[in-house]
């Protein structure tokens, strides 16, 4: 067998095992584990959405970057222009 093979068995092992002891735990640590398995969801979700405004703000402020450079260009174009005729 391979490492991806037993790596992979490894994993549905330790599954089988926990779905085995949620099965067998009290109604209580069933809550807990719900209420654990919510709260990491309710991280995950505000990381992705803190990620996705950093990402979007940076996107922002190169596009205002490349808009300044774009009219300073057009600026000096301008300039060239009327110094020519």
């Amino acid at each position: 067998m391979g490492n991806k093979t037993k790596g992979l068995l490894a994993l549905v092992g330790l599954g089988a095992l926990a779905y085995w002891k949620y099965k067998n735990s009290s109604p209580e640590q069933q809550q807990m584990v719900k209420d654990k398995l919510n709260n990491a969801k309710d991280n995950l979700n505000k990381w992705g959405n803190d990620l996705k405004e950093k990402a979007n703000s940076v996107a922002s402020q190169v596009q205002d970057k490349a808009d300044e450079f774009k009219n300073q260009a057009q600026d000096s174009v301008n300039k060239a222009q009327e110094t020519v005729s």
